[in-house]
């Protein structure tokens, strides 16, 4: 994996924090200097941070863990969904349902509800509603759609939350913490680090900012999916070659060990001559 390049987080105004009145103290040692009253973050800590965070979603990738991705900020939403979806990961966007974790069987039914819907459609049952309760029905299923359609295929709770805001995520990261999931997060001059296990300090407002940080987390995601097909692929290339050894082997036994009549045949032609 590659290390994220300083020039790259400059140009994309990732050093770029918050007024300086509006400041969390706890931030400090990620600030760089104030200059015209706007805290600049250290990017040599932030290369060092979002390096960091990316090798640990890439090794949850790889082990086939699912990772849930929540940002609800407007200027965040589409590149946040877009990189999720590039690969194949979780996302909210849309409202932060409350207890979407800690209350994840309930979420769970909602999702299947929403599946039930799709089956009524698929199987003709929908049609034999009156007009009325088609109406309910295909309200339910894009209220459903919009807040859970992202998640419909989040069968378990995920291995771990990347935040963009975490102010603004404030519940969504009270829950992972509650159920201890490693929290990763973009983080800015104004925001608490302390709940958050990986911290990455960044503009969390500008979508040049927010989309780099995607796109680096991302591509580190896609190698850990990539090198577990690999490793896949190469178990069954292994369990294929000693199936066939083993077949070859069996074979061979086979064909070496004389039928029974034949070797009696033979002990008794000696007493014949």
């Amino acid at each position: 994996m590659s290390r994220t390049n300083f020039q790259d987080l400059l140009d994309a105004g990732v050093h770029f924090g918050h007024q300086k009145r509006k400041w969390n103290p706890k931030m400090a040692p990620y600030i760089y200097m104030e200059k015209n009253g706007i805290h600049i973050i250290d990017l040599h800590k932030t290369v060092v941070k979002i390096d960091e965070a990316a090798a640990m979603m890439k090794q949850l990738a790889r082990a086939g863990r699912k990772i849930l991705f929540v940002a609800t900020k407007k200027q965040a939403k589409e590149i946040v969904a877009n990189n999720a979806q590039s690969v194949n990961m979780p996302y909210v966007t849309e409202r932060w349902a409350g207890g979407m974790l800690t209350n994840f069987p309930t979420i769970r039914k909602a999702v299947k509800k929403m599946n039930t819907i799709d089956k009524m459609i698929s199987d003709g049952t929908f049609e034999t509603l009156a007009k009325r309760e088609r109406l309910q029905v295909t309200r339910q299923r894009a209220k459903l759609e919009k807040n859970l359609g992202s998640i419909a295929d989040l069968n378990r709770l995920p291995s771990a939350l990347f935040v963009v805001d975490v102010q603004k995520e404030i519940n969504a990261v009270r829950e992972a913490n509650r159920l201890n999931i490693p929290v990763i997060a973009m983080v800015d001059t104004c925001c608490d680090p302390t709940n958050i296990d990986y911290v990455i300090p960044a503009n969390d407002d500008a979508a040049k900012s927010i989309a780099f940080v995607m796109e680096t987390v991302c591509k580190a995601v896609e190698e850990g999916l990539s090198e577990r097909k690999l490793e896949k692929d190469k178990e069954k290339d292994e369990a294929a070659t000693a199936a066939k050894d083993s077949a070859a082997a069996s074979g061979k036994r086979t064909r070496t060990r004389k039928p029974a009549f034949k070797a009696e045949a033979e002990e008794k032609a000696p007493e014949q001559e």
